[in-house]
């Protein structure tokens, strides 16, 4: 008894002058949560969608009196108006909103005059979620306005319709994961290409090689970074190809939009690649990086937008999406393989990626040092 009593006090006395062991073992289920449960609150809330009214008429006006109802009641959408209709659609195109209404100038006077009333509803369908949120609402608003709503295809007079168009081509929930996984394998090759194999090596003093030489740290950093990004944009690379071929999805653009998401993969690899030497560079036990690993990935992934809409995050985690490089890769991936946008319409995103990369890699440049 006394003899296992000595280990398990060893043992004790070894976890407790390692502070990361509690914060592993009673913190992280605690951020899990917060995060988790505010990644997926069910509801979404604050979908961005601009309205574009030609109709000054008695009917027109109710449809944006219920519009601002749904804004400022339940809070499912947020309301910008416009009053070009072909620069709103490119707006949503552009993914600055995730639908435009369009009142047509004729919308009360049709109504009036005992014909259909339509309304068009120019949606982002790549964010599905999303889409059919607002298609649902709109119909159910629209079907208040008079009784006796009815569908597209049983149109009758003296009615207010709804026409929803899809302004890209139909992606199912299969392919609106590739661009997430896609930024999953960054991750996880920045992880075990990357810095768990420089930690290793300075745990088994294989890195003390590098004092004998005349390489300047820097010399050190670009090399361990550089063999890291080629890995790992490999490996992202054979994930986009693989999921596209289980999905049997297409990329919009061909070779252009493919050298793009390159590109993006490229510039996303070595952001994420230098973020986590910057923070993990100088950890001793490769079990430091993989009980980090976890904490990373969930508060990194998930807010991403990857899976759930960043619109209907609360507004602190809507702050720190906007500063997520996980974020901006995922929006530019989404753009490119199912928009076929081009550089311009990524422009924000590609800045972000562009400057969060270069802080990393001199934090990461200045975090390897050249000692024991």
């Amino acid at each position: 008894m006394l003899k296992t009593w000595a280990v398990m006090r060893r043992d004790l006395l070894k976890l407790s002058r390692n502070p990361l062991t509690l914060f592993t073992s009673v913190l992280l289920p605690i951020i899990y949560l917060i995060i988790f449960g505010n990644s997926f609150q069910g509801v979404l809330k604050n979908l961005p969608i601009v309205i574009v009214s030609e109709d000054n008429g008695p009917w027109g006006v109710r449809v944006m009196e219920k519009m601002q109802a749904l804004a400022a009641g339940p809070k499912t959408v947020t309301i910008v108006y416009a009053n070009n209709r072909a620069a709103a659609i490119a707006q949503v195109r552009e993914g600055r909103y995730k639908a435009a209404l369009v009142i047509p100038h004729d919308f009360s006077h049709n109504i009036d005059e005992g014909r259909i009333g339509e309304l068009g509803l120019f949606c982002d369908n790549v964010d599905t979620i999303s889409a059919s949120t607002i298609e649902s609402i709109l119909s159910q608003a629209v079907a208040t306005l008079r009784t006796g709503y009815v569908t597209a295809r049983e149109p009758k007079l003296d009615q207010i319709l709804l026409r929803p168009s899809n302004l890209f081509i139909t992606v199912d929930y299969d392919r609106s994961l590739i661009p997430g996984v896609i930024v999953m394998a960054l991750f996880m090759g920045s992880l075990t290409s990357g810095v768990f194999n420089w930690v290793m090596d300075r745990y088994m003093g294989i890195t003390e090689c590098y004092l004998v030489t005349p390489l300047s740290r820097w010399n050190v950093a670009g090399g361990v970074l550089g063999s890291s990004v080629l890995v790992t944009s490999v490996a992202a690379i054979i994930v986009l190809v693989i999921g596209l071929l289980i999905t049997r999805a297409t990329i919009v653009g061909g070779f252009q939009a493919f050298a793009m998401l390159a590109v993006i993969i490229v510039i996303g690899a070595t952001g994420i690649l230098a973020m986590t030497f910057a923070l993990l560079a100088r950890a001793d036990n490769p079990r430091i990086v993989g009980a980090s690993a976890g904490f990373l990935n969930v508060i990194l992934f998930f807010p991403s937008g990857a899976i759930y809409p960043v619109e209907s995050f609360p507004p602190w985690l809507r702050l720190f999406a906007a500063y997520n490089p996980e974020t901006h890769a995922v929006a530019a991936l989404k753009s490119i393989l199912f928009k076929g946008a081009d550089f311009s319409a990524i422009s924000s995103d590609l800045a972000f990626l562009i400057v969060f990369t270069a802080i990393m890699l001199v934090l990461a440049g200045l975090n390897l040092k050249r000692t024991l």
